[in-house]
């Protein structure tokens, strides 16, 4: 556990003014110094919340909880390593970054960029990249390229970019993201006091789930934890690369923040499987949608579409949980992220065009 956390003990939540973000309550996990300047947005902290409502639909005594990012900052976990490979950007001089983006990097890059007084690019998939994330990208300031083309496409220029120019890249490939992103595996630890025994996480450029085993290994090799999990990764069928094992060329799929067809952080995805006894598996965008549906519906928790593919992946691999098992479902960004997916895929009852009387209100409500 981490020395604030330790504090705090595991039953208590940091208060938002005492949280000094990722870097700095687990400074001594990290690739930082006294010289780096720490460029953040008190990201981190993010709740382990129970999931009773997807618990009960594989019963037998196991327990299900979300690691929800989507409440960090800009929404998403890619602040966990934006603060990082920003602050280090910072640290080596840099005055402009670039990425490519689906959408969520795209938006953190931008804000810690901007925090931190960098010029921040970003190439998007012109026509694939959420509503909300795209007008993050705005606000937060940064040139934004849309192209003709799939992030892959848009990958290969940024790494294209940053080899010939002074222009620092911070997709996942820059080592320094995946330093920040373990920390969620160190988080996911200091609450439940020991490592799941699943986790559950979808998969896109691979970054996050070699992030969590990083971090799940780092902890145990220090004895924070005696057990590791397996670590079980969920792609949407029309953009499953890691699952084909072949690229994807043309990946389609509602859940824009995965649809990558040629994953930078293949080899350390498979490396963790194999280490872990985890296993890969794809779920369809009709699986998604619907345990999208059941997250906000029974739970309460509004996440992006991509995000509910680990939901979705464990209840399509319910018989293989053990009994009694601890799984952790990471839920890596915020519903608002697209909300005309959320418009377009719900079954509440949106009455429209009423007349403004209570007994035309009332009526309505069965009263």
């Amino acid at each position: 556990m981490s020395p604030l956390l330790r504090q705090w003990g595991r039953a208590a939540a940091p208060s938002p003014a005492d949280w000094p973000g990722l870097i700095e309550a687990y400074r001594s996990w990290l690739p930082v110094s006294e010289a780096t300047p720490v460029i953040t947005l008190r990201e981190g902290a993010t709740p382990l919340i129970p999931a009773p409502a997807v618990a009960a639909r594989i019963g037998r005594g196991v327990t299900v909880h979300l690691k929800y990012d989507g409440l960090n900052p800009t929404g998403s976990f890619k602040d966990r390593g934006m603060t990082m490979a920003i602050s280090k950007a910072k640290e080596a001089g840099c005055e402009a970054v670039i990425c490519a983006s689906t959408g969520n990097t795209s938006a953190a890059a931008a804000a810690y960029a901007r925090r931190g007084g960098l010029r921040a690019f970003v190439l998007i998939p012109d026509g694939y990249v959420a509503q909300g994330k795209l007008a993050q990208a705005l606000v937060y300031g940064a040139e934004v390229l849309a192209i003709r083309g799939n992030f892959d496409r848009a990958l290969s220029i940024v790494q294209e970019m940053a080899a010939s120019y002074p222009v620092t890249l911070v997709n996942s490939v820059n080592p320094y993201r995946l330093q920040g992103q373990k920390t969620a595996a160190f988080e996911v630890v200091d609450a439940l006091g020991r490592a799941p025994d699943w986790l559950c996480i979808p998969m896109g450029n691979a970054g996050n789930i070699s992030a969590y085993w990083m971090g799940f290994q780092e902890y145990a090799r220090a004895g924070r934890c005696s057990s590791l999990p397996r670590m079980m990764g969920f792609q949407a069928s029309g953009s499953a690369p890691l699952v084909q094992g072949s690229t994807v060329e043309h990946p389609e799929t509602i859940a824009t923040a995965i649809r990558i067809g040629n994953p930078v952080n293949r080899e350390k995805a498979l490396a963790a499987r194999a280490e872990s006894g985890g296993a890969f598996l794809d779920v369809t965008d009709e699986e998604i949608i619907a345990a999208y549906k059941l997250l906000g519906g029974e739970e309460g928790v509004f996440c992006e579409p991509a995000s509910a593919a680990s939901v979705a992946g464990l209840l399509k691999r319910a018989e293989e949980v053990p009994s009694g098992a601890t799984v952790v479902c990471v839920l890596t960004g915020n519903g608002l992220k697209d909300p005309d997916c959320a418009i377009a895929n719900n079954d509440a009852a949106f009455h429209t065009d009423l007349e403004p009387t209570l007994p035309v209100v009332a009526g309505v409500m069965g009263f």
